[in-house]
């Protein structure tokens, strides 16, 4: 099988040369031309201007042979994850050839590529890098080949320009500006068959699919913020924008609650999903431990390995050394961490009545509070409850870590101490 992995939203005359190339590759070797292709979620974690049906026959009317769906993953996980997902998928399959498209050439892919290879670690890729999706790609093509005694061969093509790169963003927004018509600029980067099925799902109302804002609005304006803590890539930060801008009627009042809270586009938009879809960072961790267990994640990259991160940042700043210096000598160094805790006991400032009230066993949400302090919220005889947790300033950063790493539970639980109760905080449960 010759491989293309791409949203295709619609599919334009960029599109067109990759399936072009891998047609004649195909042909060549007397293989398939397979596109997986994504549906649900775009790989930058948006919903699809045009359905994954349309998508699909754009695709084959340009001589793709079949089309596998590529569903589930984009609401979930960041692409570091994702990609050797689906790179696995193609290995399983039988892919033996990858199409690609980029500006810049297949040496100059590798060349950047090889910090990632060796550090064993493809997230962070910088901002200033050309083409950091088609990097990213190649890193994790190379990561795969000791699970499969083999890697994709990669083919790069260089990018349609037709007075600057061709841009799927830029034509769902000329079709949109041009009150749903195709206008004439923009036809001349689209290929006739596009064209022809863009304009029946015009004609039949199935385009430009909105998320489910009624969803969005109702959990970002009435939810708690211990709920909103538990919903994957909602940070500390996040989750007090949220409720400090609440409330929220328009798409422009997401977004600003989340530039807000340092996010970027591509981490709004993911956020902006798992509130949607209602994803849960236990449900993200336990699914990245179940790829883990297929050798499909990237040691570095483990849920362990980044509670260990946590643990031992927390540990140097505590002995004088800054965030940023501890997190480059961990990822340098590949440091081994063996004993990080996953369990913490921690005190609670509660009040006489509070304190009557509390029984061991009871649940509590750990969040962080609006002063930036970690707190609990818990339900004690119908009663709600919120509270600081007493810790040392070591744990306390730990925990922050753990919060902040979009993906990983925190819970809390009432427990029986010498001298009254307790929250025993359980880290990855």
């Amino acid at each position: 099988m010759i491989c293309i992995s791409a949203d295709f939203d619609p599919v334009h005359k960029g599109h067109e040369q990759l399936i072009k190339k891998g047609r004649e590759i195909a042909d060549e070797k007397g293989c398939e031309l397979v596109v997986y292709l994504n549906k649900g979620f775009s790989a930058n974690h948006a919903p699809f201007f045009v359905n994954f049906d349309a998508r699909s026959k754009m695709a084959l009317a340009l001589g793709a042979d079949r089309i596998v769906p590529v569903e589930g993953l984009h609401h979930r996980f960041i692409l570091s994850y994702s990609v050797p997902i689906r790179l696995s998928m193609m290995h399983e399959d039988g892919a033996t050839d990858y199409i690609t498209g980029a500006s810049i050439s297949l040496d100059e892919i590798a060349k950047k590529a090889e910090r990632f290879i060796k550090e064993g670690k493809f997230v962070g890729m910088p901002k200033n890098y050309p083409n950091r999706n088609e990097i990213r790609w190649y890193a994790l093509n190379e990561f795969l080949k000791d699970k499969y005694g083999r890697k994709l061969d990669f083919h790069v093509i260089k990018e349609v320009k037709d007075g600057g790169k061709v841009s799927g963003r830029l034509i769902r927004q000329s079709i949109i500006d041009n009150d749903y018509t195709i206008p004439k600029e923009t036809r001349k980067v689209l290929p006739k068959s596009t064209i022809e099925i863009l304009e029946e799902e015009i004609a039949k109302g199935q385009i430009n699919n909105e998320r489910n804002y009624k969803e969005i609005f109702k959990t970002m304006n009435t939810t708690s913020r211990g709920y909103l803590s538990k919903i994957a890539y909602l940070n500390g930060k996040a989750v007090n924008e949220i409720i400090k801008r609440r409330v929220y009627r328009d798409n422009e009042s997401i977004w600003a609650a989340f530039r807000r809270a340092d996010y970027g586009p591509v981490m709004t938009r993911l956020a902006v999903s798992a509130i949607e879809m209602n994803v849960t960072k236990k449900e993200v961790m336990d699914l990245m431990k179940e790829y883990e267990s297929l050798n499909l994640i990237p040691s570095e990259q483990k849920v362990q390995r980044v509670i260990d991160r946590a643990w031992y940042v927390a540990s140097q700043i505590e002995n004088g050394l800054s965030a940023g210096e501890a997190n480059k000598k961990f990822r340098s160094e590949k440091i081994a961490i063996d004993s990080t805790p996953l369990e913490i006991h921690a005190g609670l400032n509660l009040t006489k009545f509070e304190t009557k009230l509390m029984k061991e066993g009871i649940n509590a949400d750990v969040y962080v509070d609006k002063d930036n302090k970690v707190s609990v919220e818990l339900r004690a005889e119908g009663k709600k409850i919120k509270t600081n947790l007493r810790l040392p300033a070591k744990e306390v950063t730990y925990l922050r870590y753990i919060i902040d790493s979009n993906f990983i539970p925190v819970t809390g639980v009432v427990e029986k101490s010498k001298k009254g109760f307790k929250i025993k905080v359980e880290i990855g449960k």
